[in-house]
């Protein structure tokens, strides 16, 4: 069990991730490419990520072990603004950091099961780096510039295709924490929380694979809502970092994985939206509404406002996320596109181009196929 314990100032200072974290995305991603749970759910997403690898996962798998501990400067906060802003932060990271971390990797530090769950402390002679990872430890600009080129390319390949998606799915997640932090402040925000969290005030408890105890001491939390994080969230294992919880969003109204900006929504689909009711209804939720707060602003009744957006999500331009015993739709970044008289490529193009966004907004060039051998099960 792990308990997140608050104090009033904590409770003031809680934060929303405003997007995706680029790199918590990627490297939960690589559990999920080696996880053979949710084969139904992300069977598709193995299969694609696959063909486009090369020899990405082979230093990535030296870091990112199958369960356990995998090292902190892996995810730099820099992350939230771009893949690109992540890995320049990751690249000046200090040379006592990376020995630190690479120190626990070597000594199984963690126990096995989810990042940060801290054991007895490592025994004398332990915490030095495997040998393989010695000039990485060291900082040496060769060994960075090959960690950062792999989950550069890794990253392209794995998660860049299924921005928009990743993004839609995270910003759905928000709406419906900012909207029970209006209704009940932090108390409610935290009540809200999926499953297996539970707030208990003033202590956010969650499963976890050994008991651990994170005293906020008045920093405040973030909380990051993730696609690639299943079953239960993640923490950074130094508790001097500033504090952070990785969440899964809810996949409960989501029957498969990712979907590739290409395919977002079908020609089929889309000659459905005609209309000055549906073109109602979509601009209704560019601020995000349950479907009977759409029914009162567009003047229809609640059944057809829910055939109105689950048209839109259908063609892959609505989010639809359960929010206690009601439903919050919010728009994907094509449908924000579509909305402002943008095409699925300009949808493409303001996402790449939104704040903070770098190159996970942009389909990847064509890579060469091969047949990835990942397998296992996650943390």
């Amino acid at each position: 069990m792990l308990r997140i314990h608050f104090t009033g100032r904590d409770l003031g200072r809680i934060r929303i991730a405003a997007r995706p974290d680029a790199l918590w995305e990627t490297v939960l991603s690589f559990h999920r490419l080696r996880d053979k749970r949710s084969a139904t759910a992300l069977g598709e997403w193995r299969r694609e990520t696959r063909s486009r690898l090369n020899g990405e996962v082979r230093l990535l798998a030296s870091l990112v072990p199958l369960r356990g501990y995998f090292p902190d400067f892996l995810t730099p906060p820099e992350g939230i603004s771009g893949v690109e802003h992540g890995l320049e932060a990751l690249r000046a990271t200090p040379p006592g950091h990376l020995r630190r971390d690479l120190g626990l990797l070597a000594a199984g530090h963690a126990a096995p099961g989810i990042r940060g769950a801290r054991s007895a402390p490592p025994a004398a002679g332990d915490g030095a780096p495997a040998p393989r990872h010695e000039a990485l430890a060291e900082g040496r600009p060769a060994a960075l510039g090959e960690l950062l080129g792999g989950l550069r390319d890794y990253h392209r390949a794995a998660v860049a295709p299924y921005w928009p998606h990743i993004r839609a799915r995270i910003e759905a997640d928000r709406a419906a924490r900012g909207r029970a932090l209006l209704d009940g402040g932090a108390d409610e925000l935290l009540a809200s929380l999926p499953h297996p969290m539970c707030w208990r005030p003033p202590v956010l408890e969650t499963a976890y694979p050994v008991d651990r105890e994170l005293h906020l001491n008045g920093r405040g939390l973030l909380l990051l809502p993730s696609f690639f994080c299943r079953v239960t969230p993640v923490t950074l294992h130094d508790p001097e970092h500033a504090p952070v919880l990785v969440y899964p969003v809810d996949h409960a109204r989501e029957g498969t994985g990712p979907v590739p900006a290409r395919s977002q929504a079908g020609t089929g689909s889309l000659g459905r939206l005609v209309g000055q009711t549906r073109s109602a209804v979509l601009r209704t939720i560019e601020g995000g509404c349950t479907t009977g707060e759409l029914a009162r602003r567009v003047g229809v009744s609640p059944a057809s406002a829910s055939q109105h957006a689950g048209v839109l999500r259908d063609a892959g331009l609505v989010v639809t996320l359960r929010h206690g015993s009601a439903v919050l739709h919010t728009l994907t970044p094509l449908g924000a596109a579509l909305l402002h008289g943008g095409t699925a490529t300009a949808a493409r193009t303001a996402d790449a181009r939104a704040p903070g966004a770098s190159s996970e907004g942009r389909r990847p060039a064509a890579l060469p196929p091969r047949a990835a051998a990942a397998s296992g099960a996650p943390r």
